[in-house]
């Protein structure tokens, strides 16, 4: 299987910084392993969209897949009672 290219929105970028050191180095782990599976087991399709969440501890990834240009883009990074807002 290829591996995806990761693009980062900057929003989320600024929102990973945020996270306490501890939380955001395994949110950033879960990440990199998405470049070579970019539905693992426990990931969910959001109904209504076309995106998909990731849980971390009490933090969440929601992420785009395209699947024709193996590209998956992080959209936002948040604590569960923040990020789907």
């Amino acid at each position: 299987m290829a591996s995806y290219r990761l693009l980062v929105k900057p929003l989320a970028v600024k929102e990973l910084e945020a996270l306490p050191t501890k939380d955001r180095r395994r949110v950033v782990g879960k990440i990199r392993k998405l470049a070579s599976e970019p539905r693992p087991e426990g990931a969910e399709e959001l109904s209504g969209q076309e995106k998909y969440r990731l849980r971390q501890g009490n933090y969440r990834v929601l992420y785009s897949v395209d699947d024709t240009e193996l590209t998956l883009v992080v959209v936002k990074i948040g604590h569960r009672r923040d990020v789907y807002r």
